[in-house]
């Protein structure tokens, strides 16, 4: 078993192109930025998007190139609210209500579900309902990075984790310790803005 998940792995390291390696450098970087409360992140954010929307145009995935797209114009929106979304000002950490998140995760799960069972009656989609899950909550919780909410990363720590998950049953074993990663620094990520968002209250 051990062997076959290490070969899995090198396989996949092997078959990586230079584009590949590029997107995934770029998408940690984008985390990695954000955790730190840098703008710059939706830069390295763009980048990874443009990258993997060549990607996904060669390799015909369609379905993916429209999530790319969306992460496209959330990007850009994302930008502009991190430098100017506050009275033209940087846009500060702030927090959900429990009435929005109510409203976000029953959304996300009605959405998900509806998602899950078109794929699973329409398409031969392998995990339709996992897959429709992250796909769908990445999407909000990308919005909340955009809006500078503190709780994102508490979104995404079940997102990613969903999504190692996923990947490691289907073998993917590089794409999934890559999410591994993901939560590591997501977590790091909660932390730093959790300490920015409490010196941000002491100073009114």
């Amino acid at each position: 078993m051990t062997d076959s998940i290490l070969e899995g792995i090198y396989s996949a390291w092997q078959a990586m192109t230079w584009w590949e390696a590029a997107g995934v450098f770029f998408g940690l970087l984008y985390i990695f930025l954000a955790a730190r409360e840098n703008s710059w992140c939706w830069g390295a954010g763009l980048i990874s998007v443009l990258i993997y929307v060549k990607i996904c145009w060669e390799a015909h995935l369609l379905a993916e190139l429209s999530l790319q797209g969306f992460y496209l114009i959330i990007t850009a929106y994302g930008w502009y609210q991190w430098k100017w979304g506050f009275k033209k000002k940087e846009l500060p950490i702030g927090q959900l209500s429990l009435p929005q998140h109510v409203g976000l995760i029953s959304g996300g799960l009605l959405a998900s579900a509806l998602m899950g069972w078109l794929l699973s009656r329409y398409t031969e989609a392998s995990l339709p309902y996992i897959d429709s899950f992250t796909t769908v909550f990445s999407m909000i919780t990308t919005w909340m990075v955009a809006r500078k909410k503190i709780e994102n990363w508490l979104y995404w720590i079940v997102v990613d984790g969903v999504a190692v998950y996923m990947y490691w049953s289907k073998a993917l074993y590089l794409t999934a310790l890559l999410f591994v990663a993901y939560v590591i620094i997501v977590i790091i990520g909660y932390f730093e803005w959790k300490k920015h968002l409490t010196k941000q209250m002491a100073h009114g």
